[in-house]
């Protein structure tokens, strides 16, 4: 599904990442984990079309098209999707209207108002949100935990393929996050999306059970391996990690 190239980011005319090689297939789940400030949201940034990460080396393919060429909303209309870390506000826009007009965008087609307003409640509520909330503007003064639980709605109605999840937990309480991730986990059951997670908390591996664990350190991947791995760095931490292993190959994980 998704296919990263020699990748190297500049920001600021300031390199970020350097050499990426990562390769998702559909349906599997893999998870970027690393010390603070070592780049992971920017390989999130850059992938969803963030004009202020530019690309200096390398492709990023999403089914064999080449994103290097598409602008943000065009790999929107892909089924690329990033649930970020710190939601914006959108003051005087309602959650209901800009799902409606991102579907309009997304398929081209007109949306059938009833259906609209029958699918967004049956979300709402699988999500724990009164039906009011679908009504109110989008993130404005609102908790993290609701925030949170507004991207999971917009994804549920948007239906994408490919999902980015950076620091999902941010911000929810044990109830919210427990509500969250098995949302999250009928989603992919039921779409067969495949996941790439920002975290360094493992214990949403008891929802999620991601195929692959890779450490980024030093701007580029420096190791990958299964969820033992996670479970490692979260006893040792990075640095004791890192002194047991080299920088790999280049190499794209399969």
């Amino acid at each position: 599904m998704l296919k990263i190239e020699n990748l190297s980011i500049k920001v600021l005319n300031k390199e970020i990442l350097n050499n990426i090689n990562l390769t998702i297939n559909d349906g599997e789940i893999h998870v970027i984990m690393g010390p603070n400030g070592i780049g992971k949201s920017s390989l999130c940034h850059c992938i969803m079309g963030n004009p202020d990460y530019v690309i200096s080396n390398g492709n990023i393919f999403y089914d064999k098209e080449n994103l290097n060429l598409l602008d943000v909303a065009k790999r929107a209309k892909l089924g690329i999707y990033y649930l970020f870390q710190n939601p914006p506000m959108i003051e005087g826009v309602t959650n209901s209207a800009m799902i409606r007009a991102a579907l309009t965008s997304k398929t081209g087609e007109h949306i059938d108002i009833f259906k609209f307003n029958k699918e967004l409640k049956e979300v709402a509520n699988k999500l724990n949100l009164d039906p009011s909330f679908i009504h109110r503007e989008v993130n404005v003064n609102m908790s993290g935990g609701e925030k949170k639980k507004n991207e999971m709605l917009n994804l549920w109605m948007l239906k994408p393929n490919f999902i980015m999840l950076d620091e999902l937990d941010s911000g929810l309480d044990v109830d919210s996050i427990k509500v969250v991730l098995n949302s999250l986990k009928e989603y992919i059951k039921k779409y067969k999306a495949s996941l790439l997670i920002i975290t360094h908390n493992t214990k949403i591996f008891d929802y999620l059970k991601p195929d692959y664990i890779h450490i980024l350190n030093n701007k580029t991947i420096v190791k990958t391996g299964n969820i033992n791995l996670a479970y490692e760095i979260e006893k040792n931490g990075f640095n004791e990690i890192s002194k047991s292993f080299k920088i790999s190959e280049n190499k794209s994980y399969e």
